[in-house]
């Protein structure tokens, strides 16, 4: 079935408080796919961001990003009162996120309510905390302990609670008992409104794709709880770690810094880490997107003392070993897979193997000749074409930098006019495909150039900051995007007559 939906990270909607949130406005987007008679939303990951504000390099796999947690809903709840609120410095530009005032704002307005909060916990909130205690006890415990050494990374406190010694740890639960409550309490404010907004989503026939890293940051709770499932050796430091080798593109490679999993051990205990990562994101999410799957076939390891990825060598990964263990646990379970750059047999063995659709990438497609695996004319059905990912410029963007044959070749192929406009007229190449699924970003349906590019791989200090307004998710773009995907039988089978017509509203 053809379908189609947007990219657009949590972060990015509009809120009076500096970020986006799981409020009012996630609701108004949600209300906005469906009147332009989408099915899907993909969202970049949402767990607890660490220096650089990547949400691909998260605190823990598992807990969610407390910047998320709406600040009006906590007033409704008279956990919080505007006038606290609004007494906070959150950022003067409506189109980026300031991180560092942010930082220093949004935990002191969270401390109020969770203090008032803690001061009578409700049932749900125990039951939550039991639910989730085979990572939540950690989490919160790490938080807490990060706290109390200055936020410096696990791997630099003292030896006795660096190699969790039990004594340690226990005097560390009643010493810092009450930043871990409110961890705790962080954790469960964000899964009650996370709840709520996915619920709606779903009631709305919109289904969520939320993003996984295959790698988890050195700095997280997933290391220190777990380390004999990473690369390190018996002084808890890394050996090797993730990247990518020098190509035409980078010289040095790429060094990611991620440890490495050991999937000896993994093996052997049946991807017990893996078994709950996965069944964690499958209850989070509708359909999950795993970044970097040619990870799992062979994956490159560089020594850990190297500052460039030029020494690296590959090594093997699970490969379907991995996957059938997680569907004789969890069932067959709708997966994406990022399959893109430089793919060997063995990776488009795995690929084919798993069943999973992989991603095809418009802003790839022309370069090269013909035979190019990213011109539509090349796709089968079984994938998801996106016109670009977060890791892409926008469409306007990427074409006022394109090598002049590329442009060509695009305005060629795809018939640009300006009249259309180029951000749709290659946004009509995707929706025009074979390929099962669409997914367009944002930015490319508001039109924007370079100023609304959300990363650029490789650098750090202004990525993750970009914003919509409210006037920009307004109703020309829904209406446009709707006669688009209708034009090209993708629009949600659940979008009645009635929904149709709130589209002229």
């Amino acid at each position: 079935m053809r379908n189609s939906g947007i990219l657009m990270p949590i972060s990015a909607l509009p809120s009076a408080y500096g970020i986006g949130t799981m409020g009012k406005v996630a609701r108004k987007f949600v209300d906005y796919l469906k009147k332009a008679g989408q099915s899907y939303w993909q969202i970049l990951p949402i767990g607890p961001t660490s220096y650089g504000d990547s949400p691909y390099q998260s605190f823990s796999s598992f807990a969610g990003n407390p910047y998320f947690i709406d600040l009006e809903l906590l007033i409704k709840k008279g956990l919080l009162k505007k006038e606290e609120c609004d007494a906070y410095e959150w950022g003067d530009n409506e189109h980026y996120v300031d991180y560092g005032i942010i930082y220093k704002s949004r935990y002191k307005v969270l401390r109020m309510a969770g203090e008032r909060f803690l001061q009578n916990p409700p049932v749900e909130y125990k039951r939550f905390c039991e639910d989730k205690k085979d990572w939540l006890e950690d989490y919160a415990l790490f938080m807490a302990l990060k706290d109390a050494n200055d936020g410096i990374a696990w791997f630099e406190w003292d030896d006795s609670l660096k190699f969790r010694d039990e004594s340690a740890i226990e005097n560390a639960k009643e010493k810092y008992k009450e930043d871990i409550k409110f961890y705790k309490f962080l954790q469960y404010a964000f899964f009650q409104q996370w709840t709520e907004l996915k619920a709606y989503a779903n009631k709305n026939n919109i289904e969520i794709i939320g993003d996984i890293p295959i790698y988890v940051s050195a700095d997280s709770a997933d290391v220190w709880a777990n380390p004999q499932q990473f690369y390190l050796d018996e002084d808890l430091k890394l050996i090797e770690v993730a990247g990518c080798p020098p190509d035409a593109f980078s010289e040095d490679g790429q060094l990611w810094g991620n440890p490495l999993f050991r999937w000896d051990v993994m093996k052997k205990d049946g991807y017990s880490w893996w078994v709950r990562r996965i069944k964690a994101m499958s209850q989070l999410y509708n359909i999950i997107r795993i970044d970097h799957f040619r990870g799992f076939d062979s994956y490159y390891a560089i020594p850990a003392k190297d500052d460039t990825a030029k020494n690296g060598k590959w090594k093997e990964g699970p490969g379907m070993d991995l996957f059938k263990v997680l569907e004789k646990k969890l069932g067959k379970l709708p997966i994406i897979v990022e399959d893109l750059g430089y793919l060997t047999p063995s990776v488009k063995k795995l690929l084919k193997d798993s069943g999973f659709p992989g991603m095809k990438v418009l802003q790839f497609a022309f370069g090269g000749d013909s035979e190019n695996e990213y011109l539509p004319h090349n796709y089968q059905k079984h994938c998801v074409v996106y016109t670009g990912t977060h890791d892409n410029d926008t469409i306007l963007g990427w074409l006022s930098t394109a090598e002049p044959e590329v442009v060509k070749h695009a305005e060629k192929y795809l018939n640009l006019t300006k009249k259309e406009g180029y951000n749709w007229g290659v946004m009509r190449g995707a929706l025009s495909s074979v390929a099962d699924t669409c997914i367009l970003t944002m930015q490319d349906i508001i039109g924007l150039g370079a100023e609304g590019r959300i990363n650029t791989p490789s650098t750090l200090g202004e990525n993750w900051k970009w914003r919509a307004t409210e006037k920009e998710l307004g109703i020309t773009t829904r209406k446009k995007l709707y006669n688009y995907t209708q034009m090209y039988g993708r629009l949600n089978p659940q979008c009645t007559k009635k929904d149709k017509k709130t589209t002229e509203k």
